[in-house]
This record gives C-alpha cells, structure tokens and sequence, in this order.
C-alpha cells in the first residue's frame, strides 16, 4: 500500500504544479491547491508506527498511528487525537515487509521543486486550501473503510476520520 502511495504521488509531483484534482476533471476555483472527486472514497492518512517516532514534523501534519490507532494532527508543537476511540485496528500486513523511503515526498504549489517542509504531501501554497473526500454519510456509504480514513461527511456537515474500528465525527 505505502509503494502504491508514493508512487501516485510521485505521479502527480511530475504532473502537479500548483492544482491537483483527483476523481474529478478539475479543481472548484483558485483557492484550491489539492481536490477530491464526489463517492463514496476518502483519503487513507499516512500510518505511522508511532507518532512520537516522526521526524521534521510540523504543524499542521496529520497521521494514522498504528500503535493506538488514532488519526492525529500536530497542533502547537503536540499530536492532537482526532478519534477519541481506543479500540481501533489497522491490518499493517502490506506494509509490514516493505523499507520506507524518508526521501519519498510529493509537493504540491508553486514552489513545490524547492519547498523543504518535510512530509509525503506537502501542499506548498499559503494561500490555497484542500478540499477532502464529500461523502455524505460515510458511516453509511463507505462499505469497506481503511484504517486512518478521512472524509467530509456532506450530510452532517462535518469532518470524519476512521480509526479502522469506528467513526469519530468533528464539527467546527
């Protein structure tokens, strides 16, 4: 899974110069720097072994920790828990005989060739945003989620993340 990964970003790092729109033709306005087409699809987080293991890491990063299955997000220098759950499970057997590649990076923006912030995805730009995954009821419609899923939830309005157990659901 993790080669399939960095090779789709490693795809659209050749491809990508300042807006990316996957599952769809093209992005919704200027704004955007990175885009998901409709479904019922999210986006399967980076999975770390441990979050205090994570090197360079910078606010704003968000990860799945397969230690204690939690979706996390770096917040003033600390890993914020975005599940809540501890009964999640994450099923590593895909990755568990592969070697990481700390160069793997994607960067995404104008100045995505010369950006040195560390990370897989690297959205570059200050000034543009992503746009998640819209599924409405994920909990409903996302037959088979994978562990450290993230989508917008368009019915609740409201952000979803999967543990590899249960839902969490987050409202601004």
């Amino acid at each position: 899974m993790k080669q399939t990964f960095i090779f789709i970003l490693t795809v659209l790092s050749v491809c990508a110069f300042a807006q990316v729109a996957i599952g769809k033709d093209s992005v919704t306005n200027n704004s955007v720097s990175l885009e998901f087409g409709t479904g019922s699809k999210g986006i399967v987080l980076p999975w770390v072994t441990s979050s205090a293991g994570v090197s360079g890491v910078v606010d704003g990063t968000i990860i799945y920790d397969i230690t204690d299955h939690k979706v996390k997000y770096r917040k003033l220098g600390s890993w914020f828990d975005l599940s809540v759950d501890k009964n999640g499970a994450a099923d590593t057997t895909l990755q568990d005989t592969q070697t990481e590649n700390p160069s793997a990076k994607t960067a995404i923006g104008a100045n995505g060739a010369t950006d040195a912030t560390p990370g897989i995805l690297v959205l570059t730009d200050s000034d543009k945003a992503m746009v998640l995954p819209k599924v409405a009821n994920p909990h409903l419609m996302i037959k088979n989620p994978a562990s450290g899923m993230m989508v917008y939830d368009t019915a609740n309005r409201q952000l979803a993340v999967f543990n590899g157990a249960v839902w969490t659901f987050w409202k601004p």
